[in-house]
């Protein structure tokens, strides 16, 4: 009797839908990330001369540029404009960089046509209202630790990780893991 109801406990639940979600990762073969909030800290600080700087993590860019090297698609989709952080990720190897996009949605939804990219195939993070809409076209919408409360309750996945500290390198590092594709490669330079 008690096996029976076993199947049921709290538990084994949580057991089935954490392989549920890593069964999710393992389809990913695009990324696509926001740029505020995810790949910083949302923080801007903006200088003497007008230029509002941002601060990005080290650890993400490792990541952003392992997972070029191993082939897969990274996007970025921006609804602000910073020339400097464009300049960043293209050195970084991520030549899918837009800026300014007013409706992110339709963008992703083009793209995704226009290349055969299944929703089962994306991973998309966000972590404020703005993301709302695009997430909804990802196999794998998923958000930072400090993300706003509606984006969190439509996330299937909410990293540990704070914007900006690393969560895009803890989601690429996971699907990379499943996939076969993590390595310590010595010629991605921490950047």
């Amino acid at each position: 009797m008690n096996g029976e109801w076993s199947i049921y406990s709290p538990f084994t639940i949580h057991k089935i839908k954490i392989r549920i979600v890593l069964s999710l990762f393992k389809s990913i073969t695009t990324f696509v990330f926001d740029v505020d909030g995810v790949l910083t800290d949302g923080s801007v600080l903006v200088l003497p001369d007008g230029l509002m700087a941002r601060s990005m993590n080290i650890k993400d860019g490792y990541a952003l540029q392992l997972a070029v090297k191993k082939g897969y698609r990274v996007l970025v989709i921006s609804g602000g404009n910073s020339p400097e952080v464009k300049d960043r990720l293209l050195k970084l190897g991520v030549k899918e960089t837009w800026m300014q996009v007013s409706d992110k949605a339709a963008l992703l939804h083009d793209i995704m046509q226009k290349e055969g990219i299944s929703k089962e195939q994306v991973l998309y993070m966000g972590d404020d209202i703005p993301d709302l809409q695009v997430m909804q076209l990802a196999g794998l919408p998923c958000c930072p630790a400090d993300a706003v409360e509606e984006i969190k309750a439509i996330s299937v996945y909410l990293s540990p990780v704070s914007g900006g500290k690393g969560c895009v390198r803890e989601v690429m590092e996971k699907v990379m893991k499943l996939r076969g594709n993590w390595s310590e490669d010595v010629t991605v330079r921490a950047q």
